[in-house]
Order: structure tokens, then sequence, then C-alpha cells
């Protein structure tokens, strides 16, 4: 099903910008554009995964100290 819908472009600053309606809303704040011919193409950007957002985060530089390597309690089967 595909949906048409007239909008309105605007100059935001020195970009020109395009006001997205409601019924074509992407999810999250990032999204991918590319241009094909004179067609311009707007996705929503992919999730990264987890190891992508565990190398955005700084090393934790505390001293956390000696860990007692303590036996595991007894389990009853």
């Amino acid at each position: 099903m595909n949906i048409e819908r007239h909008v309105k472009l605007f100059k935001n600053g020195r970009s020109q910008a395009v006001r997205i309606p409601r019924e074509f809303e992407l999810p999250g704040e990032d999204a991918i554009m590319r241009k094909e011919g004179s067609r311009i193409i707007i996705e929503p950007a992919p999730t990264p995964s987890l190891l992508a957002r565990l190398k955005t985060l700084q090393p934790i530089d505390d001293d956390f100290g000696p860990i007692d390597d303590l036996p595991a309690d007894p389990v009853a089967f």
C-alpha cells in the first residue's frame, strides 16, 4: 500500500527542511537519507548492536580493590 501526501518545504538556517506528517513518522532519533536520481529517501537508522554501544563507553578508572573469591553456596538437587 503506497501512501502519498503533499508536504511543504521550508528553510531551517542554511538547510532545507520538510515537516514529516504523523503517518510517516520514523522511530528513534536518527535516520539515513540518500538520493537516488531525483528521489530523496529517508529511512530509520538501524538500531546499533550492543557491541557498538559498548565501544562508545569510556573506561572506568576507579579502583574497586580486591574481590574476595568466596566459595559457592551449596545447592540442593
